[in-house]
């Protein structure tokens, strides 16, 4: 005979088995729906894909890059390890532009060539030697001891936490409930869901991929094809205000970090979480408001409110069922992970990183955390870790070997830049990063190649302050525009995916969304940013 209490104590056991037991299905497909996800949204890597030239710039990498070895003179300011350097950048910008290769392996391939090329070239210090491929080696591995890389590591495994628990997707919905069924409405909410994800999901890719499907179920409420006007409208505007959010927040994309970290190297200044936020969420609100406008002039949904729409965020609530353990616990550690890096040297004397990185060794443990190793390894996407660590080793070369002053000098020296007023330089630069951007895939590796020299290039401006600090971080914030293509960033190749929009719908909310933006970084440079000492 069964005790009433040892029935009611294996009720409970059987409960809490049933309900861990649901935790881990629920994980499992949060794995295998981001693999689908991944899947479906690929496209051509980058402009020159569907030429089929990758084999030819590949050899077109290689060929420049000898070019240079062989071309560009040495002495006057221009050491043999500074033209290798030179050379490998080239080789990596024809690598990154015209992804050849992917971008993981292009990485692969530009450690090996630093190991080589340098190895063999006279040392820094004494010409008489040559620098060794094990020195070489470290050089291009310098990269993977950097704190950046543990930041942005830590952050994509903070991201997967947020895709295995679906609380990314419960916060999208929540915000949704609250906007209705008119279209303006949601266009608005779908901005929020963008604004609120980037204080807590540093991914770009992740954040739109948690709203754009939910904007699209809306859509499909009320009987219109992915395609339709209203689709794109909410689509395009859900990838742009993730981008202008990675402005905004320092810990919001991997390319801040990149900055981050040459600045704190080279100018001996550590810029906190709320320093950041400080200097650039005025901007990222002025934008915000602008994107509102410039999506309800370029594009005109079919129709002015979406009938069903509310009952489609409420259907998609309940398919999420109440809030699970995890998600609760992933709120309590999102939310003192966000306090303390707003109060980075502030309450407390601990880096953003190893903030960071203690909270995901909290959201691991088990019974305590959120997921596990496993699902860690299938959300994650590792070779992201390895171009950053990269592009770190790349840019401390170039502004090691003094290949960054040397190409600063014989480029915007030459354009007497250096000599003009610090705001004609900023509208200058700022032009030619817009430009440059159009190249790339990757605001990654674009920080990696342009803020060493424009490092090399803020010690020459008169006037500026802390080594021309101010000007190095706005660039940084030109280089996270990703208006123009889908192309421009990963965010918007994911909603290209879904075949909501054409190129030419995103190039015309983006052309007056790069304009604004460009000219509230003039604005903001000679008022809010001189004021508080930015520049």
């Amino acid at each position: 005979m069964i005790l009433p209490q040892n029935s009611s104590r294996l009720r409970s056991k059987a409960v809490k088995r049933s309900r861990l037991q649901d935790e881990a299905r629920a994980e499992q497909q949060a794995v295998a729906r981001q693999e689908t996800a991944t899947a479906g949204s690929r496209q051509p890597d980058g402009f020159f894909a569907h030429l089929n030239l990758k084999p030819i710039c590949f050899g077109v990498a290689f060929l420049v890059m000898f070019a240079v070895i062989l071309f560009v003179p040495t002495g006057e300011g221009l050491s043999v390890a500074a033209q290798r350097a030179l050379a490998i950048l080239v080789f990596a910008v024809i690598m990154w532009v015209t992804e050849a290769v992917s971008y993981s392996v292009s990485s692969v391939l530009i450690i090996g060539l630093i190991a080589i090329l340098l190895g063999f070239s006279p040392g820094l210090e004494d010409p008489s030697t040559t620098i060794g491929t094990s020195d070489a080696l470290r050089m291009g591995l310098a990269g993977f001891s950097s704190t950046a890389v543990a930041l942005v590591a830590a952050a994509l495994a903070l991201a997967a936490a947020m895709q295995a628990t679906g609380l990314h997707k419960r916060l999208a919905l929540q915000v949704l409930r609250f906007s209705g069924e008119k279209t303006r409405n949601v266009l608005i909410g779908g901005i929020v869901i963008a604004i609120i994800l980037a204080f807590f999901v540093p991914s770009a890719t992740a954040r739109a991929g948690a709203v754009v499907p939910i904007l699209l179920g809306m859509v499909a409420a009320f009987g219109l094809a992915n395609n339709s006007r209203l689709g794109a409208l909410l689509v395009i505007a859900a990838a742009q205000a993730v981008s202008i959010w990675n402005v905004g927040i320092k810990t919001a994309a991997a390319q801040n970090l990149v900055a981050a970290g040459f600045i704190e190297d080279q100018l001996g200044i550590t810029i906190s979480w709320g320093q950041w936020f400080l200097y650039a969420a005025p901007w990222s609100i002025l934008m915000s408001i602008a994107l509102y406008f410039i999506m309800r002039w370029a594009i005109k949904p079919e129709m002015d409110s979406i009938a069903g729409g509310r009952e489609v965020v409420k259907q998609n609530l309940a398919e999420l069922g109440p809030m699970t353990g995890k998600e609760t616990r992933l709120i309590i550690i999102a939310c003192l992970l966000l306090l303390m890096w707003a109060t980075e040297d502030v309450l407390h004397p601990l880096d953003s990183s190893t903030i960071t990185i203690i909270a995901i060794g909290l959201l691991l443990v088990p019974k305590i955390g959120v997921f596990s190793w496993k699902s860690l390894e299938k959300l994650v996407n590792w070779g992201t870790l390895i171009v950053f660590a990269t592009g770190i080793s790349l840019g401390t070369l170039l502004l090691d070997t003094g290949a960054a002053a040397w190409l600063s000098q014989n480029t915007f020296g030459a354009l007497g830049i250096s000599q003009m007023p610090l705001l004609a330089t900023i509208a200058l630069v700022s032009i030619f990063t817009i430009l440059i951007h159009l190249g790339f895939a990757s605001a990654t590796s674009l920080a990696s190649a342009l803020i060493p020299v424009y490092i090399a290039l803020a010690a020459t401006l008169p006037g500026a302050s802390d080594g021309g600090f101010g000007f190095v971080i706005i660039q940084q914030f030109v280089i996270s525009f990703g208006f123009l293509l889908p192309i421009s960033a990963p965010q918007n190749m994911l909603a290209y995916g879904t075949g909501a929009f054409t190129a030419k719908q995103f190039l015309k909310t983006g052309i007056p969304l790069t304009i604004v933006g460009y000219l509230l970084v003039l604005l903001l440079s000679a008022t809010y940013w001189s004021w508080i000492g930015l520049v």
